[in-house]
């Protein structure tokens, strides 16, 4: 397997796949490909990785920059995407540490997602309670600093998410 940048080429084939990814997940709302093609038309896609193997597409991983509180510098990871059939066997562990690897080299402040804080937890997330984003638990709302203080209030992700700020 090999992870790298998306090619332009491939936005289809990634919107495909993110559909079938979160076809059957039960946090999914449909819309996952959509905030990804949306976040490339507006040129928001700080990272986007592609992961392959023989020419195929196994899985994907978006990140764009977000507000907190009025800060900037802070990053939204997901959405992530891995192949139905391939699920389960590290793939989106490992566009997961690539990402990381990039947003630290390009020395962002942190990481936020929306997500399970048992799996995002090895990766270092810790819920974020003083972070607030209308309509979401807070103890789904994760970050993960880099050497710096979670700034703390409202939490707005690119609009091609198509959440509303608190």
């Amino acid at each position: 397997m090999h992870i790298r940048t998306e090619g332009p080429e491939e936005a289809a084939a990634i919107s495909a796949l993110t559909t079938r990814a979160f076809d059957s997940a039960e946090h999914a709302d449909g819309t996952e490909a959509q905030i990804v093609e949306r976040l490339r038309a507006a040129g928001a896609l700080t990272v986007s990785l592609v992961a392959e193997e023989d020419g195929q597409l196994l899985g994907h991983v978006a990140v764009s920059p977000v507000e907190i509180g009025g800060h900037h510098g802070w990053h939204g990871l997901g959405p992530i995407s891995v192949a139905p059939e391939r699920q389960r066997a590290g793939i989106g562990t490992a566009l997961m540490r690539a990402a990381l690897t990039e947003l630290r080299a390009a020395h962002c402040n942190g990481v936020v997602l929306v997500g399970n804080p048992a799996f995002y937890g090895h990766f270092g997330f810790r819920q974020a309670p003083k972070l607030l984003l209308d309509g979401i638990p807070p103890e789904v709302i994760l970050a993960l600093p880099f050497g710096t203080d979670l700034p703390e209030g409202a939490l707005r992700f690119h609009p091609a998410f198509g959440l509303e700020e608190v």
